[in-house]
């Protein structure tokens, strides 16, 4: 949840958003939110769900609550997992809006840092290490701050949000996003449009360059951001707008021309808050869904 506070505190782009979707939110296995759901550590003898169980868990949840077709959005490794959903249940989705994606398997060089990553969190749990080096996979320099410059208040709540995960937890979506394999020749047979957004600064960008020349130019656009890294949604939310805007117009979709209430929402978006989106004030009773796979574990 913390990849999309950012542009859902950005009042236009939250009116953008809450006036067209009902927004649902997947989260990866034991990756809930710890202090709402009480998210529990999975034990490290099971075995590591694949990418394709995590992308046939997203068909679940939508079967769950009786959903169709869907527009998806994701950030990095979530936005593989999704363009991999988009390929394997095609009439499902609608569109992609992907925040610096991923494409290919791993590079050796990416292979070799989650490695590092993976043995630290096996052993020493989410040590300041751990924490370090996937802030700066997500966030430029810039933010990150230094010696004379503070870091700024997104990459501080960041920390204390990776404080709080289930550090068995992250170690098994880390070594399955580290299994993933190479989707590239697929992406020419996508039947949505997407828009790519990425950084940069961001590790991924070159990825995203690639992913965008193997799709189909008629129904893709990509979006450099500049002085940005791979967490877009959070360093440069007004960037996204007007490209998500003129994507959604494509499918009739439209922001209001002044910021009201929304007929869909209880939420106005002049002025929102972080307390009025928790899902208690939304009259939310919130509690994991269990799906197929996680349940044969």
């Amino acid at each position: 949840m913390s990849c999309f506070q950012g542009l859902f505190f950005c009042s236009e782009a939250c009116s953008l958003l809450l006036h067209n979707f009902c927004i649902y939110h997947i989260s990866p296995p034991g990756h809930e939110v710890c202090n709402l759901l009480g998210a529990s550590a999975l034990s490290l003898d099971e075995p590591v769900l694949s990418v394709d169980d995590l992308a046939d868990q997203i068909a679940e949840v939508l079967d769950f609550f009786g959903l169709g077709a869907v527009m998806c959005m994701g950030v990095t490794a979530g936005a593989y997992i999704l363009t991999l959903f988009a390929l394997k249940y095609r009439q499902r989705v609608l569109g992609l809006i992907l925040v610096s994606p991923v494409c290919k398997a791993p590079s050796w060089t990416e292979w070799l840092y989650n490695k590092v990553m993976s043995n630290l969190l096996y052993f020493y749990g989410m040590c300041s290490v751990v924490k370090e080096l996937l802030l700066k996979r997500y966030f430029s320099k810039e933010v990150r701050g230094s010696v004379q410059v503070p870091e700024s208040d997104i990459v501080q709540a960041c920390r204390r949000l990776l404080d709080e995960r289930q550090s068995p937890n992250v170690w098994r979506f880390l070594e399955a996003i580290n299994g993933r394999p190479d989707i590239t020749e697929g992406l020419k047979k996508l039947q949505c449009r997407s828009l790519i957004f990425v950084g940069e600064n961001s590790p991924f960008h070159a990825e995203a360059l690639h992913m965008t020349s193997k799709l189909d130019r008629r129904y893709s656009a990509l979006v450099e951001v500049q002085a940005c890294g791979s967490i877009v949604t959070e360093e440069q939310p007004h960037a996204m707008l007007i490209p998500m805007e003129y994507f959604l117009m494509g499918y009739g979709l439209y922001r209001p021309s002044q910021l009201s209430v929304s007929p869909r929402s209880p939420l106005s978006p002049s002025f929102i808050s972080p307390e009025l989106l928790s899902p208690e004030s939304m009259g939310l009773k919130l509690k994991p869904i269990k799906t197929r796979i996680s349940m044969e574990i």
